[in-house]
């Protein structure tokens, strides 16, 4: 689905098509480990799901640049041997056919020592064209920032619980807005593990989100689905 001119939704990443820039956010790999230590008996498979949800994307858009948007891992300020090994692997799938650029997250604080076994240098966000990309936990102050035309962020794990019959589902989901007089673009996670932040309901987290209530909504699900704006989604 076209988002805005030039930018499309394929699945849970952004496509630049002028550009050939694919854009995925907040994968967490170690999420389940986390949840291991904590207790839960959940099965190993985070590593092979996201191998194969980004394969698809990969056939539909053929990129030449991919773009992670911050949050690569999921632990603050540590790392699990799982959570090293996944990211380092999944670096290393990417960059036998793609140039990679790796944008620090929140939970990215020694995230340099991944990337340099697969001789990357992390950034705080990659500006082209008039769009700016950052993860989105801060406000930028310079660096291409003031001129930037369209802003594409990732953080919040934007997602909408609907109600059909008494019964309710969770939905992943694009938020398209404005901040200031920038078109804001904010993506839902690449955790496939968790669906997200219910943005009708949750506390948002990122800066760039104040007031939401005329952004449009686009959930991800079979396809990509706009569901209007978030306003029209609070019950009364």
């Amino acid at each position: 689905m076209k988002l805005a001119n030039e930018i499309e939704i394929v699945d849970l990443s952004l496509y630049l098509k002028k550009e050939k820039i694919l854009i995925i956010s907040d994968i967490h790999f170690g999420y389940e480990d986390s949840l291991i230590e904590q207790g839960y008996l959940i099965p190993r498979h985070q590593y092979k799901d996201t191998l194969e949800r980004i394969n698809k994307i990969l056939k539909k858009t053929n990129p030449e640049v991919i773009i992670i948007n911050g949050d690569l891992k999921h632990q603050f300020g540590s790392i699990l041997k799982q959570e090293y090994n996944d990211s380092i692997n999944f670096l290393k799938f990417l960059l036998k056919k793609f140039r990679v650029i790796l944008i620090k997250g929140n939970h990215d604080k020694i995230l340099d020592a991944i990337a340099e076994k697969v001789n990357l240098k992390t950034q705080s966000h990659y500006s082209i064209n008039g769009i700016y990309i950052s993860h989105g936990d801060f406000i930028p102050e310079g660096n291409g920032f003031p001129k930037a035309k369209t802003i594409i962020i990732g953080h919040e794990h934007p997602s909408v619980t609907l109600e059909k019959n008494k019964r309710f589902e969770k939905f992943k989901c694009f938020l398209k807005g404005k901040y200031n007089n920038k078109l804001l673009i904010v993506q839902p996670s690449f955790n496939l593990l968790t669906i997200g932040t219910d943005i009708l309901k949750q506390r948002l987290q990122s800066p760039f989100l104040k007031d939401i209530k005329d952004f449009e909504v686009f959930i991800v699900e079979d396809k990509i689905y706009d569901f209007g704006k978030v306003k029209n989604l609070i019950s009364p």
